[in-house]
């Protein structure tokens, strides 16, 4: 019998890591002061799916980078509603202080609620956030935003998520960071992906984001030693 979305849990989905297997996959990672800034897609907040641990993808991320490095310094400054203009002016000072030598920057989700988005500014800003990150001289990543964040009352929206996610990929490129695309991932079709508020991933989508942060980092870890070699 195939296993359903519903019946999944962490031990026999497809698209998630065993703890012990992650961490192998990032055996030789350099990170030992990991920061989190943006709204709640960067905290990983989301409610439970049964079968799966209760923590948001950072806290996961964070989890399998302790147990390469126990010693991991992490800082999740992110904020529940922050926009981008939010994320530089309350948090931007905070990771730079921070010296962190991996960051995940949020790729602005929140500035599409605004009735008439300004993608121009939009862009300014976050590259702002991706430029203060990048002079820390930390590995950065970002994610973009998967078909399934819907919101119904604009009927635009997949036009306007497609917009910022074209922002994100640019910025993620000109800075060399780490992308993962949930546009297109196959979890998007599960019918219990989101959280009761149709727009943060369940911990069922938590932990396959996390395997995808995990596995992208691993990724750029080989082509970097590939490049040194």
């Amino acid at each position: 019998m195939t296993a359903t979305a519903t019946s999944l849990t962490e031990e026999s989905d497809p698209f998630c890591l065993l703890p012990t297997s992650a961490a192998k996959l990032l055996a030789d990672a350099p990170w030992r002061r990991f920061a989190v800034i943006g709204d709640s897609l960067s905290a990983g907040t989301g409610d439970p799916s049964p079968g799966y641990t209760t923590l948001g993808w950072a806290d996961r991320v964070a989890g399998i980078l302790r147990r390469v490095h126990p010693g991991l310094a992490y800082l999740n400054a992110a904020e529940i509603g922050a926009t981008t203009a939010r994320t530089l002016a309350a948090q931007a000072d905070r990771m730079v202080a921070y010296g962190p030598d991996l960051v995940h920057v949020p790729c602005g989700a929140n500035d599409l609620f605004h009735p008439e988005p300004d993608f121009t500014e939009i862009e300014q800003t976050l590259r702002r956030v991706f430029e203060l990150a990048a002079g820390t001289g930390a590995q950065l990543t970002a994610f973009t935003l998967g078909k399934a964040f819907v919101v119904p009352k604009f009927p635009n929206w997949p036009d306007r998520v497609r917009r910022l996610n074209a922002i994100t990929c640019q910025l993620a490129a000109d800075h060399d960071a780490v992308l993962v695309d949930m546009w297109d991932h196959p979890v998007n079709s599960r019918p219990n992906l989101l959280s009761a508020d149709r727009i943060h991933f369940s911990t069922s989508g938590q932990a396959v984001l996390a395997a995808e942060v995990v596995k992208a980092l691993a990724a750029a870890l080989d082509t970097n030693q590939g490049d040194i070699a």
